[in-house]
């Protein structure tokens, strides 16, 4: 009884190291991943961009009123407590922290994705993503 507990906990540490050994995904997708990231980040500060001037009259008429005045003195008392300079000093942190682990984490998934699931749906994948650039490139353009 003690052997087949051996044998099958051999056999469970073999099946999760060879999980752990991810191959690294090919130049042709990271390029591929890289620019559709950059298109995907173009339209979003394009839209942003729409948006802060479709705002901005109504922002500047909020100013003025009573409400706004005292909202607009809440938020710069809030930004000379040292307490929110630090929090933000900790987020700024965590967030150069946390890059090169985003990095590795995208780069393990692009090549858990290659070697087990792009040879199954790479190419529904590739035509949906193609049909969806033409809706995006109508509605929230990159440029």
């Amino acid at each position: 009884m003690n052997a087949k507990y051996a044998v099958a906990l051999i056999l469970a540490l073999q099946v999760s190291l060879s999980l752990c050994e991810l191959p690294a995904p090919s130049q042709e997708l990271v390029e591929k991943y890289d620019e559709m990231r950059t298109t995907f980040y173009k339209r979003l500060l394009n839209a942003y961009g729409r948006l802060q001037a479709a705002a901005a009259p109504l922002v500047e008429r909020v100013g003025d009123s009573e409400r706004g005045q005292a909202a607009r003195d809440y938020i710069e008392d809030l930004q000379t407590k040292p307490e929110f300079q630090a929090f933000v000093k900790v987020a700024t942190g965590l967030g150069q922290e946390a890059g090169p682990l985003a990095d590795k984490a995208r780069t393990t998934a692009l090549g858990a994705y290659e070697h087990y699931l792009r040879p199954y749906v790479g190419v529904q994948l590739g035509e949906f993503i193609d049909n969806l650039k033409v809706y995006l490139d109508k509605f929230m353009p990159a440029e």
